[in-house]
């Protein structure tokens, strides 16, 4: 083999989705390679193709336009070309050469016998760049079944040593009696001190009492035999397929031989979900605010191991979400043992990501006041004590103070319900758009401690107006496209040219703030009363402002962005880095990189059919 062909299927076994054959059908694949050279200016496909094909840019530039001579993208090198290669992706675009090109060429007829069996190959290239996108989240929503099983760790960590059993010849209601006393849902049977069944709830209610069977009866009549037991070293997902297999809920554990506890489907299936409960349940019963600091250190390393196991970005953050506000109500209750009882009623309210159910273990603090309007002067100088001791506490256990001042210790954002029922007027009914920008914070609201009618009162009016007044959803509008994905790009991602995170792009403000600015202005143009990202836009989905398909689209790049975001923030944090947003193309693979760049084109898509309203 030349070092030419050599260096060409090399080349080729590089870029998604061929990256995923094995190395004899790339040497197929080249077979059936043309070399073709384009000048700029010319389009696309060149007079000698005839035939459906595909191209992959070796090198050179190649741009995408509409009808209306808009540019949709721009693609470089190791990028494919599929516009002309299957008939339902020959949508109204018109391709050219930006630069001059040596382009891969490949016939679809010489090509589908070499990659028919790869039928993930044969979608890729088919598919879209939104149903590319929908592919990829799919897969990361079943590994976050199979992985929240735990299949790496040992049963050992998830159940309490002890058992309890009963005598097979001991009555129905003897084990009703004991199930209820030790307060288990179940107990193992033995006979002669060996294990020969199991009763349960189930078992209880489905063989006794269903059948009118006499609760004197001996236990035997109604347990489950041929009794499954698993050692304790096995792993927690083999535990949970033998129950799965075996269509059972319980499953006793044994220890060097014995008898040494019980584990239910519930434990495995909810054990991350429990880690977060249990944090809570400490930080409820914390007496100080060093205690709260000292349960806060914990938050990073729930991240962190809810992440290994592959739980879902979305997920993960809801779980730290909960906990955030948790801390944020017992650091309000430990307020008001110091200062007093609140003279009247009052919300404090979160903003932001922390309202969204969208915050992560590093973010900093958004929060605010609304105070009844019965509040006296002196009632006043209360809330500014309050705001100042959760304000402090919250930024002594990690979640900082927010750079941009939005807290309830800032005197504007701790307010009577009057006050806020106008600052919601005046930015709905004369928008200015660097005001608008600073305050859309407040469009994403959840009341975290006290009265909800105060947030709900104002929520209710705030949307009343804004799905009638088109100018300020305008206003919103502009300030909302000025975050635009890094797309349009040459060769590969736009990135930072300068400064500390030089060839990086922003996920955060480049990727998720997009979405999450198009689905407020849905929510607050259509009245829906949604915070999170998500639920505004399965709201809004198949409404005048948002068809079904782009509503799932966005869906589906907001869950990519988020993964590659806390990917990205789980790095640096294992590194012992201080985490951030920006990300080198270099850390993700050729294909992540191909899926974030169809996340960014969905993206594109409806921040340009928004700018087309207005």
């Amino acid at each position: 083999m030349s070092s030419e062909l050599a260096e060409i299927e090399t080349f080729i076994g590089q870029v998604p989705p061929f990256d995923l054959l094995d190395q004899y059908s790339v040497e197929q694949l080249v077979k059936h390679l043309e070399i073709l050279y384009v000048r700029a200016g010319e389009p696309l496909p060149p007079e000698s193709v005839t035939k459906p094909s595909l191209f992959i840019i070796r090198k050179g530039l190649l741009a995408y336009f509409d009808n209306d001579n808009s540019l949709i993208d721009k693609y470089g090198e190791q990028d494919l070309c599929t516009v002309f290669a299957f008939a339902n992706d020959k949508l109204d675009v018109k391709v050219r050469a930006e630069e001059d090109c040596i382009l891969y060429c490949f016939a679809l007829a010489d090509i589908l016998p070499v990659i028919e069996t790869q039928q993930s190959v044969v979608d890729f290239l088919q598919q879209s760049a939104a149903q590319r996108l929908q592919v990829k989240v799919n897969q990361l929503a079943q590994e976050d079944v199979i992985n929240a099983s735990l299949s790496n760790a040992r049963l050992e960590q998830f159940y309490q040593a002890g058992v309890e059993t009963i005598t097979a010849s001991a009555s129905i209601q003897a084990a009703a009696i004991k199930m209820t006393e030790k307060g288990f849902s179940s107990l193992v049977v033995e006979d002669v001190g060996k294990p020969v069944g199991i009763i349960t709830d189930k078992d209880l209610r489905s063989r006794c009492i269903a059948k009118g069977v006499d609760i004197q009866a001996p236990i035997a009549n109604i347990m489950t035999t041929a009794i499954k037991t698993i050692d304790c070293k096995a792993s927690a997902y083999d535990a949970l397929l033998l129950m799965n297999a075996c269509r059972i809920h319980h499953l006793p554990v044994t220890k060097s031989g014995q008898l040494d506890g019980m584990i239910s489907i519930t434990d495995l299936m909810h054990y991350e979900g429990q880690n977060a409960v249990n944090i809570t349940h400490m930080i409820r019963k914390a007496k100080t605010v060093e205690a709260l600091e000292e349960i806060a250190t914990l938050i990073p390393k729930l991240q962190l191991r809810m992440s290994k196991i592959g739980t879902t970005a979305l997920n993960i953050s809801k779980s730290i979400s909960a906990i955030c506000q948790s801390l944020t109500q017992r650091m309000i209750e430990l307020a008001m043992l110091e200062i007093g009882q609140a003279p009247c009623n009052f919300a404090w309210l979160a903003a932001g990501s922390q309202a969204r159910k969208e915050q992560y273990a590093h973010s900093d603090q958004d929060n605010a006041l609304i105070i009844s309007d019965e509040a006296t002067e002196r009632d006043m100088q209360w809330f500014t004590k309050l705001a100042e001791f959760v304000c402090h506490g919250l930024n002594q256990c990690g979640f900082v103070y927010c750079p941009g001042n939005v807290m309830a210790m800032n005197s504007t954002w701790r307010q009577k319900q009057t006050v806020w029922h106008k600052y919601f007027s005046q930015w709905i009914d004369t928008p200015e758009p660097k005001a608008l920008m600073h305050s859309s914070i407040f469009f994403d609201l959840t009341t975290v401690y006290g009265d909800e009618s105060l947030l709900e009162e104002v929520r209710a009016k705030m949307l009343e107006k804004s799905q009638r007044n088109t100018l300020f959803i305008a206003h919103l509008t502009k300030n909302a496209l000025q975050l635009k994905p890094p797309l349009g790009m040459f060769r590969d991602f736009v990135l930072k040219q300068n400064g500390k995170n030089k060839k990086t792009f922003d996920i955060k403000h480049q990727g998720i703030a997009p979405i999450v600015d198009l689905a407020r202005i849905y929510a607050l143009s259509h009245g829906v009363e949604a915070v999170s990202t998500i639920e505004r836009l399965e709201q809004c989905a198949g409404s005048k402002v948002l068809t079904k398909s782009s509503a799932a689209n966005l869906i589906d790049a907001f869950q990519l962005l988020h993964q590659l975001k806390l990917q990205h923030q789980v790095m640096q944090q294992l590194e012992g880095e201080s985490v951030d947003n920006d990300i080198s193309p270099k850390e993700i693979s050729r294909l992540e990189r191909a899926h974030v760049k169809d996340a960014f084109k969905v993206i594109k898509t409806l921040q340009d059919n928004r700018q087309s309203v207005y």
